[in-house]
């Protein structure tokens, strides 16, 4: 896990390999100002920090797939005596742990 400012000074480094950015206003390309740059880098920044504490939490949502096939899974599992859902969803949250 890396920390808020790790991650921050990884956005500063590819906001400025990206660099020169462009924004548009009025039909006219303009680079950013160094007020944009700033403000970019605290954004992708805060994206990144956001992404590694709380991007679990959509990926096992994905991986768990909809309640219509868990409440197969644990109908056939209650008629064949097997754990095949509560195998799925200890899997699913070994491959997407909740950092700490």
């Amino acid at each position: 896990m890396a920390t808020q400012e790790e991650l921050q000074a990884l956005a500063d480094q590819e906001i400025e390999d990206a660099k020169p950015l462009y924004k548009q206003i009025n039909n006219e390309r303009l680079e950013f100002s160094d007020a944009d740059y700033a403000q970019a880098k605290i954004d992708l920044g805060n994206h990144k920090w956001q992404e590694q504490q709380f991007g679990y939490i959509e990926a096992r949502q994905q991986a768990y797939g909809s309640v219509q096939e868990q409440l197969d899974m644990q109908y056939w599992d209650g008629v064949n005596g097997t754990t095949t859902w509560a195998d799925h969803i200890a899997q699913v949250k070994s491959d997407n742990p909740k950092p700490v």
